[in-house]
């Protein structure tokens, strides 16, 4: 395996990276997020820090996330080694940037991006030299479908990664199709994006490239769409769908979302690995939309795989 990246010159990206973001939604809201710098006690058995940034009850989010870790432990959690059961047990470095974006308007989706690297290190000197790989991707959760907006995502996924070859878009967006499937229920989580995770195929400065790449175009991704919906008019009815499905959401990050999980399993900062989770949601029994409605009509025409840049 080719050598990785040095976790400083990973770490100084990450932290632009959320500086620009938060700048930017900023902008969008015209609010300013409550910045929370933390740091795990020395005795703790998961060691580092990290800063959320989370604004509540915005102009435009009723909640918004992002967050930077960098933490370290002597023994992987289950969730980080399934797919590496030879690193099983080995101490670690795990740093990224994460964000979930739940805006009040419900034409307006929600969405989530996660850029991260992980570093497996070795049990001792004469063990080899340990292991590493990146993660991250996005996805969109619209509680309304537009297929302009659908299209716009993909297409902003498909550029981000068409640098590195013209594989890797349909690869990572099946394997995003396949994540973020609630299997309880048969259904997707949203409209899907790129998801990609343990990748070290490239070399450890390419592989580094394609992460920054997936993080650098979250907002052209997302903010036209916003901008687009964000004037949309709704009243009591939206609110009430927009809250069931936001179940669904909670849902997944609960039981399947492997950050979550991984978050929760190795001691770490439980505020910032559940601010992820929308501030007003809903379960109601055996809800389901109104024939020939806008919102039957995410279900039949939204709600499945569909290949969103294909020719009309």
């Amino acid at each position: 395996m080719t050598h990785a990246v040095a976790v400083d010159t990973v770490q100084a990206y990450l932290l632009e990276l959320q500086q620009r973001i938060v700048r930017e939604l900023e902008r969008v809201d015209g609010s300013r997020f409550a910045v929370h710098e933390w740091r795990k006690a020395p005795d703790e058995p998961l060691r580092g820090q990290g800063t959320t940034c989370i604004l509540e009850e915005g102009g435009f989010f009723e909640r918004a996330g992002i967050g930077f870790s960098q933490v370290s432990g002597d023994r992987l959690p289950p969730s980080a080694s399934a797919a590496h059961p030879e690193v099983a047990g080995c101490g670690f470095n795990a740093l990224g940037v994460s964000l979930v974006l739940h805006p009040r308007n419900p034409y307006v989706p929600t969405v989530h991006m996660n850029v991260r690297f992980f570093r497996a290190e070795p049990r001792s000197a004469d063990s080899g030299p340990g292991t590493w790989w990146f993660g991250g991707g996005m996805d969109l959760t619209p509680y309304y479908g537009f297929e302009e907006d659908a299209c716009h995502f993909h297409g902003a996924c498909r550029d981000a990664l068409a640098p590195f070859g013209p594989d890797y878009y349909p690869r990572f967006k099946r394997w995003c199709d396949e994540y973020f499937f609630l299997k309880h229920r048969g259904e997707p989580r949203g409209i899907g994006g790129v998801f990609f995770d343990d990748f070290n195929e490239l070399a450890g400065d390419a592989s580094f490239a394609l992460m920054r790449s997936v993080g650098d175009h979250f907002l052209p991704a997302y903010v036209p769409i916003a901008q687009r919906r964000r004037e949309h008019p709704y009243g009591e009815r939206e609110r009430e769908f927009q809250a069931l499905r936001r179940g669904r959401y909670v849902e997944f990050n609960l039981v399947y979302d492997r950050g979550t999980l991984f978050g929760l399993q190795s001691g770490g900062r439980t505020e910032s690995i559940l601010m992820s989770l929308p501030p007003t949601v809903r379960w109601r029994y055996e809800a389901q939309p109104e024939a020939g409605s806008a919102e039957a009509r995410l279900y039949t025409d939204f709600l499945r795989p569909r290949d969103w840049l294909a020719p009309a």
